[in-house]
């Protein structure tokens, strides 16, 4: 089979788990004698470094609204020109690879005239919805954004230039969801979804490995992800201050430079500056050996995660978790059962508060973390990639027929 598989960021280029999810598909799917075929975005992240292997059967030239974790305004002769340079690199990769099927993966801020010009050409097509670009994604498309609320416009420059205006969404695509969460938005947004169905990722269980019996505890709290205020970052810092002195948090990750400068001023204010520790994205290889230099991982966003990769992660290795559950990640995390959970909106006390409840008592350390295992057996990453994989067979055979 051949496959197009289009989307904004692909590794080594990436910000967190979302992007090595669509590369751990694109990996399963030409392990089974499958042409796939990734189109992405040309961004440039510093320490991105591209090799033979990750650039094999790889284009990077699709141009994008998006920079610095920001969508800049761009003029009306910029958008597009920007619209007509990816229309002609869709038009030229659906040509040379002559796709069975288009996968599309996180699009968010990407130009969704492609999707239209695919969903126009009657080709099949699924859509991979790790967050929720599926609806906020038309409205950071600069080019779509300025005919929203003027669709006689819109059809106007659509006949003029070739270049669609509008994306029809909903009974024209497969769709496979990483959580409840996430579908449950989407048909808020789009009751006429019909092909969909939900497909939880987990972690790579031949790289995040039972660590056996942890040692004694020390009160090191770490926080492992993206750089984003969404995360609650801030929380776990502030809940220093209701720990013990020898408590300390590990921040390790990168994005919003902007955030992670707060995020330091605020640990200087609190006068916790010698109790937390920034520590760049690390390699994905590394990031066991990094669980295992600490007690627990917090994971205290404050917003509808849609799904929540490094919890399960933390659970597949044996170290304890602690979180608010918002969004996906409470589809699998259980208060008392395999986590704690504490709520954001009380403050950093409560997060304080459950911190210290496993601190105080290593039975329930070792019960939870031996129910977390059998969680995240569960949600194993191949049965996503396999969930994935069959929806993309499923309506190549639908289109056959």
């Amino acid at each position: 089979m051949r496959i197009l598989t289009i989307g904004n960021m692909y590794p080594p280029q990436q910000l967190g788990g979302a992007e090595l999810v669509w590369q751990s598909w694109v990996e399963h799917a030409r392990g089974l004698g499958h042409d796939v075929h990734v189109l992405t975005s040309d961004v440039a992240l510093p320490g991105a470094v591209l090799t033979e292997a990750s650039e094999r059967g790889v284009e990077r030239s699709l141009r994008w609204y998006w920079r610095d974790h920001e969508f800049p305004v761009l003029s009306a002769r910029e958008r597009l020109a920007m619209e007509r340079a990816n229309g002609r690199t869709l038009k030229r990769s659906l040509r040379e690879v002559d796709p069975d099927v288009v996968v599309w993966w996180a699009m968010a801020g990407m130009s969704f005239s492609l999707v239209e010009r695919v969903r126009r050409r009657g080709l099949p097509s699924v859509a991979v919805l790790g967050d929720y670009w599926l609806q906020y994604g038309p409205d950071v498309d600069g080019w779509m954004r300025a005919f929203k609320s003027r669709p006689r416009l819109g059809r106007v420059v659509d006949r003029a230039t070739g270049l669609p205006t509008r994306v029809l969404l909903g009974r024209d695509m497969s769709y496979v969801f990483v959580s409840e969460t996430v579908r449950g938005r989407a048909r808020e947004a789009f009751p006429d979804l019909t092909d969909d169905e939900v497909a939880h990722h987990g972690p790579d269980l031949d790289l995040f490995r039972w660590a056996g019996e942890r040692p004694p505890w020390r009160w090191r709290l770490l926080y492992l992800g993206r750089i984003d205020e969404r995360k609650g970052v801030a929380i776990a810092i502030r809940a220093l201050k209701d720990l013990p002195d020898e408590a300390t948090l590990d921040v390790v990750g990168s994005g919003d430079d902007a955030h992670l400068d707060d995020l330091r001023a605020l640990a200087a204010d609190q006068g916790l500056a010698d109790r937390v520790r920034f520590v760049a994205r690390r390699p994905r290889t590394e990031l066991p050996a990094v669980m295992a230099e600490a007690d627990a991982l917090i994971f205290p966003v404050t917003w509808g995660e849609p799904w929540g990769l490094v919890p399960s992660e933390a659970m597949a290795v044996g170290l304890p978790v602690i979180g608010s559950g918002r969004g996906g990640s409470g589809e699998y995390m259980h208060h008392g059962v395999n986590s704690l959970l504490f709520d954001p909106d009380a403050g950093p006390s409560d997060l304080a508060a459950r911190v210290r409840e496993l601190a105080a008592d290593p039975s329930l350390r070792t019960r939870l973390t031996a129910a977390a295992r059998q969680t995240v057996t569960a949600l194993a990453e191949e049965s996503f990639d396999d969930a994935v994989q069959q929806a993309v067979e499923r309506v190549v055979r639908q289109r056959v027929k």
